[in-house]
């Protein structure tokens, strides 16, 4: 990975979902502001960068609850799946409609599809299909790292049980699509520490 490519991760809400901001000098990412949205405003301030795109890897609520406020404070595009586009303004498909409050945020922006490229200064970042968890999960890779949102975490894979969820679909995603980078590859979960590619190849119970 390039040294100037920083990756600055922010544990929000209590799912404890990992809120990634990701900046090449002044340009940045910011992918599943899920809660905490004060927080996040002051890792935003604190790192001095532009927001220049909101990525969704997926529209369960602990990977959205922050959205409005971090958009209305950066005035960046969202975009996610056109899939998981409804999870932004249905709130029993982003599940928050099961907790103490139901949740919606506005359409998106945009949509990102496989093969998408998204740009953070110099970097460019590839857009992955991978479904199983949400119809319309994605991870975004570039040079030896990948984002994977719910698909892949250390020494597990998301969770198939919620509506539309798939567990076949989910490991044909992690083997056709995830499994297929190159070992040394950081993985940057949804939830829980990061890992490599090679790791979970050869230790993840799921996908041995």
């Amino acid at each position: 990975m390039t040294e100037s490519l920083k990756v600055e991760v922010l544990e929000v809400g209590p799912y404890f979902t990992n809120c990634y901001l990701v900046s090449d000098e002044k340009h940045a990412l910011l992918i599943d502001p899920g809660d905490d949205s004060l927080r996040i405003e002051q890792l935003i301030e604190k790192s001095n960068v532009d927001i220049e795109k909101i990525i969704l890897t997926h529209g369960h609520i602990d990977h959205i609850a922050a959205l409005a406020h971090i958009k209305e404070i950066t005035g960046a595009p969202v975009l996610i799946h056109p899939e998981d586009a409804e999870m932004l303004t249905d709130a029993k498909a982003n599940l928050s409609a099961f907790h103490s409050t139901a949740f919606i945020a506005e359409t998106a922006d945009g949509f990102l599809n496989e093969g998408d490229t998204i740009e953070v200064g110099r970097f460019q970042f590839r857009v992955l299909h991978t479904p199983g968890h949400s119809p319309g999960g994605i991870s975004l890779v570039t040079e030896g790292i990948v984002f994977t949102g719910d698909a892949l975490f250390w020494g597990s894979i998301g969770r198939t049980d919620f509506p539309n969820g798939n567990h076949e679909t989910l490991i044909r995603s992690i083997k056709t699509r995830l499994l297929t980078l190159p070992d040394d590859t950081i993985v940057y979960s949804g939830h829980g520490p990061k890992t490599t590619i090679g790791h979970e190849r050869k230790i993840n119970p799921f996908l041995i």
